[in-house]
């Protein structure tokens, strides 16, 4: 099979143009050409005139080592590389003891669902409901204001990442294709073939919550065990001592209902938003270390403003589908202003999980056809100038603003809002305009400047203008400012090794994800489940060393793509 890339046809082009086109690059006759598959579709939109598709295709072809041979230095034409997944090992037949994954969010259950392929029945702790329970408490505090500490956006099956866009792309280096299997079993489960090689996947929340119980049911099939609302609250750390040094190994977990459950490996896949997990993680003497994140609001234009500003003529176009967009700015005062969670055709959510806090984020459905676009505006801050001083001062950073934010908004779980032109010259707002904000339960129209750090106003509202020179129509006066997000990424990281993915100070205990500090966003941290499931899988067969199978994911810290 040999891979051809960067094959440009224009938008209206027919099916036959691709064989063509493939043909063409390859100088053979329609005779030789045995097969064509798309392994990526993207498309070029540089120029708005000349918005082009950009494909990568794999064919099957006679003579295949000929024509190899006859474009060896031609870099556009190459073999197609193996991207099939290969398990580094299966149970052993007299398995001692079950590894326990907490957390069946993207990452949990992509280390649930290969530990049972493997074999390795494990058992699955979740402290928030299933995925159609959950959905139901959600509502209640969009419709009703009612909000359940266990059961919301943060929490329960599918993670966060179930209320969202349900983007399938990220920044991670995956240079043993492992975000290929986790598209591959989003699709044995009921996603879009087509995820397999648009180059901006994305589902939406609908379609997760459906493929989410059919790959639960796998799990299950495969001798795994679900257990919902069960929080974990303790952790049983075996302590030795040789000499000067301490050594700590995880022996188990403790639940709420005063439960017990006897286990040498643990994946951590807790969320970013398992506050409390994550103060009895440092209570327990695991190693934490403070990370950047990033606070600011949720932003909404109208989506046919963005589709204009980014396809021009072409808006509309199924194909390309709704806009998106990717900014930045880097303010004088020193801080970068970024877009982040870009959701066209979107509504902005209720997403705290706490009491007493307001919190915004961003979700989509495949269709993308709601009226507003909306991303995250969001400055970054880090530990050492913004919240130093203690390994879980981001955490009290975070609950602050989010406070203020609840305060703002009337104290019953309105957001905040503003009035982009009302910002930009510092003036409160009184009402909405011809933009709409998607916020449920509601906003209250005010004043932002107290919801968030002085530095990050300052720096939003020099952003806003510049944004505007990229996308027409961005600091439109009408556009709607909502606060606040905080839930950018997580604020610690459980720090790991780089050979066996443990935690640096407790063995079997195996952080992973995004809460752990590891991922952003549903395929980054459904690949970190998969090489940390992998990593579990090797140290209990014997061979916990799993360097050469994976280099360490380098990526950016400071926010999610959800």
């Amino acid at each position: 099979m040999l891979r051809l890339t960067e094959i440009k046809l224009p938008l209206d082009h027919d099916e036959a143009a691709i064989k063509a086109a493939a043909l063409k690059r390859l100088k053979i006759d329609a005779s030789e050409l045995l097969n064509v598959t798309i392994f990526r579709r993207g498309y070029d939109a540089r120029k708005r005139a000349d918005i082009h598709l950009v494909y990568s295709l794999d064919c099957a072809v006679k003579n295949e080592a000929a024509l190899l041979k006859r474009f060896r230095n031609e870099p556009k034409i190459t073999i197609t590389p193996d991207a099939s997944y290969k398990f580094v090992t299966h149970a052993p037949a007299n398995l001692p003891l079950r590894p326990v994954v907490i957390g069946l969010g993207p990452c949990g259950l992509f280390a649930a669902l290969t530990l049972a392929q493997m074999g390795f029945k494990p058992i699955v702790l979740e402290r928030g409901k299933s995925v159609r329970e959950r959905t139901q408490d959600t509502w209640g505090l969009w419709r009703k204001s009612n909000l359940n500490p266990e059961s919301n956006v943060q929490f329960g099956e599918g993670g966060a990442g179930t209320f969202s866009d349900g983007k399938l792309w990220s920044q991670i280096k995956d240079p043993f294709f492992l975000g290929r299997k986790v598209l591959e079993e989003f699709v044995k489960a009921g996603a879009p073939a087509e995820i397999m090689y648009v180059s901006k996947p994305h589902i939406g929340t609908f379609k997760l919550v459906t493929m989410v119980e059919i790959m639960r049911a796998t799990i299950e099939s495969l001798g795994g065990e679900i257990r919902f609302q069960q929080k974990v609250v303790g952790f049983d750390i075996e302590t030795k001592r040789q000499g000067e040094i301490e050594e700590r190994t995880i022996r188990g977990v403790v639940l709420a209902d005063g439960g017990h459950i006897r286990t040498d490996h643990v994946v951590l896949a807790i969320g970013h938003s398992a506050r409390d997990t994550f103060e009895q993680i440092h209570a327990a003497g695991v190693y934490i270390e403070p990370k950047p994140f990033s606070i600011g609001f949720r932003i909404e234009h109208p989506q046919s403003l963005i589709d204009a500003a980014r396809f021009g003529s072409s808006a509309g176009n199924s194909i390309l589908g709704a806009a998106d967009y990717k900014l930045v700015h880097h303010a004088s005062n020193g801080r970068s202003v970024y877009s982040f969670c870009m959701c066209p055709g979107g509504t902005v959510v209720a997403a705290t999980s706490e009491v007493g806090r307001v919190v915004t984020n961003g979700m989509s459905q495949y269709s993308r056809n709601e009226r507003n676009a909306n991303a995250g505006i969001v400055v970054g801050v880090t530990p050492e100038r913004d919240y130093s001083g203690h390994p879980l001062a981001g955490l009290a950073f975070q609950r602050y603003w989010e406070e203020q934010a609840f305060k703002a908004g009337g104290e019953n779980y309105c957001a905040p809002g503003q009035l982009v032109g009302d910002f930009i010259a510092g003036r409160a707002s009184t009402k909405v305009a011809s933009v709409v904000p998607s916020y449920k339960p509601g906003v209250k129209m005010t004043d932002l400047s107290s919801v968030v750090p002085d530095f990050a106003i300052a720096a939003i509202r020099e952003a806003l203008p510049v944004f505007d020179k990229q996308i027409k129509g961005f600091a439109m006066a009408d556009a709607v400012l909502t606060g606040v997000e905080t839930r950018t990424s997580s604020p610690i990281r459980i720090t790991r090794r780089d050979d066996d993915f443990q935690s640096v100070n407790t063995r079997g205990l195996f952080p992973a994800g995004e809460g752990a500090g590891y991922a952003g966003g549903i395929m980054s941290a459904g690949v970190d489940g998969i090489k940390v499931a992998e990593a579990v899988a090797l140290s209990i067969v014997g061979d916990p060393n799993i360097s050469g199978r994976h280099q360490r994911v380098i990526m950016d810290d400071q926010a999610s793509p959800y």
